[in-house]
């Protein structure tokens, strides 16, 4: 499912416009991504839990090359599945 898949579903299920949902998927993944930016976790019930890890700089090697290179540290998002999500799923 896609961005635009998504809109449509939302739109369909709560009877709302297309661009009304569009809108407030907008403004969640705006204020999930402001928070998590912030280093805070996003904690959704019955859904998951969204947190920030910082890898940090690792050597590596150029596949093309050979040549040694550092790869930069990097905030990567955790997400952990609330229980209810996982035996949902498991259904």
């Amino acid at each position: 499912m896609n961005k635009s898949e998504l809109v449509s579903a939302m739109s369909a299920r709560n009877e709302l416009t297309k661009k009304d949902s569009k809108a407030a998927l907008e403004s969640i993944l705006n204020a999930i991504t402001k928070r998590l930016s912030e280093g805070d976790p996003v904690a959704l019930s019955g859904f998951g839990t969204l947190t920030l890890s910082y890898h940090p700089a690792k050597p590596g090697r150029n596949p093309k090359t050979g040549e040694e290179i550092i790869i930069e540290g990097q905030n990567k998002v955790l997400f952990k599945p609330a229980k209810a999500f996982k035996d949902a799923l498991a259904d």
